[in-house]
């Protein structure tokens, strides 16, 4: 399929049903990204898609399909079971489900530009997530349509992030809210589509990816973090209720930040008890030092923990349990919140 409009209408009701050719796969969603009429008519084909609740009846003969609707109906009828990602790709699958379901009820020039977080608007957060994702996206081999990055060979991952992040933003802002939302939507599908997002073993091997190096499976999970807390970025700037992740996948994300803590913490910490509940079953670890006795303990909560650990808490803020000595617990959660790049 050509980068133009020869050959697109007719795929887009495939496109929003999830079952397009693998020919068309990376195309489509390419073209959908830099074509406003295109993405606006996908959307308009993905919310009736959604509306059609239940399994497809069998075709009626009486009425024949017409328009783009006829070819939501073909597409229904004829459409592949899709294999779902694995279990470590999960989560990030349904915070960009939860992202896409909340941009539906966007709408308009007023709220597309409400401040949401730093100083970006809801199209900017979005461009943002753009910028977050492309450099998972590009080690598993999804192209990405935006300009080619002006970071130098060596430059330190913090200024790196930074400076892609105003780049991709400053593009974006040259674009349409539908547009940008296209792009982003693109780009999150391929990375749902590579073979890494559905074969566990070929996402086992770690490769270092903002400054640190970990499988590509909690990479994913990295990614849905921040798309989770996004997400509650825009539903808070928007008066929209977010609720949190599912507690499976909100228990995958407070395993891999209390690692990343007790890395950041070292053996020679002051050895504190850390209990986080509410993610369908309490946990508990003792970090910092295995060589003394533990000095003391504290309690959060999951999704606080998350937030503390994404900058939406501080120490002082965060909900907190504490028993012994505070100094060590406060040691935990200034390294905690230290944590936090969003």
């Amino acid at each position: 399929m050509s980068d133009d409009h020869e050959g697109v209408p007719e795929l887009l009701a495939a496109w929003a049903l999830g079952a397009l050719q693998p020919a068309d796969e990376k195309a489509v969603p390419l073209h959908l990204a830099g074509c406003e009429s295109c993405a606006a008519e996908a959307e308009r084909l993905r919310e009736t898609v959604r509306l059609l609740d239940g399994p497809p009846g069998p075709p009626d003969p009486a009425v024949p399909g017409d328009g783009a609707d006829g070819v939501v109906a073909a597409a229904l009828r004829a459409r592949p079971a899709l294999p779902p990602v694995a279990a470590h790709a999960a989560p990030y699958a349904a915070a960009v489900g939860a992202l896409t379901a909340l941009l539906r009820e966007v709408d308009g020039p007023g709220p597309w530009g409400t401040p949401v977080v730093h100083d970006w608007d809801v199209r900017d957060t979005v461009g943002h997530l753009i910028a977050a994702d492309e450099e998972l996206a590009r080690l598993l081999g999804v192209r990405t349509h935006v300009p080619p990055s002006r970071i130098a060979p060596g430059t330190r991952w913090q200024e790196a992030w930074e400076t892609r992040t105003a780049d991709v933003i400053a593009y974006e802002r040259t674009r349409s809210p539908a547009q940008t939302v296209a792009a982003w939507s693109a780009q999150s599908a391929g990375l749902l589509a590579t073979p890494e997002a559905r074969e566990p073993e070929l996402a086992a091997h770690a490769t270092r990816l903002m400054g640190v190096r970990l499988p590509v499976a909690d990479h994913f999970l990295g990614r849905a973090f921040e798309t989770w807390i996004h997400t509650d970025d825009i539903g808070r700037a928007l008066g929209l209720r977010v609720p949190a992740p599912p507690d499976a996948h909100l228990g995958r994300m407070v395993r891999l930040a209390v690692r990343m803590l007790g890395q950041a913490l070292g053996p020679a910490a002051p050895p504190v008890l850390f209990a986080v509940t509410g993610a369908g079953d309490d946990s508990r670890w003792v970090l910092g030092s295995e060589d003394e006795p533990v000095r003391g303990e504290l309690a959060l909560r999951a999704v606080d923990f998350c937030l503390l650990v994404g900058g939406r808490h501080t120490p002082a803020s965060v909900p907190r349990g504490i028993v012994g000595d505070e100094d060590a617990v406060r040691n935990v959660l200034a390294r905690a919140a230290d944590l936090a790049w969003l």
